[in-house]
């Protein structure tokens, strides 16, 4: 039985882990500031920042996919903790 919002996880995690570094698993996750921060971080810096950004994403991705279905809906859609 899964429980609502945790299909949000798995695409959340793939996307943070692969392309974290232009944000896009914060916007799935409905976290708009954070993931413009990300990509602009990215993006303006004409890519210094990218792998940096591309870090935290690696870590952020991680941590979705290994949580709990209940444990990510408390963290990340309830509580709406934005980062790590």
């Amino acid at each position: 039985m899964t429980v609502p919002g945790a299909e949000k996880k798995i695409s959340a995690g793939i996307c943070g882990i692969l392309i974290g570094a232009l944000g896009i698993h914060k916007f799935i996750l409905g976290y708009s500031t954070e993931g413009v921060i990300m990509l602009l971080a990215s993006i303006l810096t004409c890519g210094i920042a990218a792998p940096i950004m591309g870090i935290i994403g690696l870590v952020e991705g991680i941590l979705y996919i290994t949580k709990e279905d209940q444990e990510f809906i408390d963290t990340y859609i309830n509580n709406k903790r934005g980062w790590f």
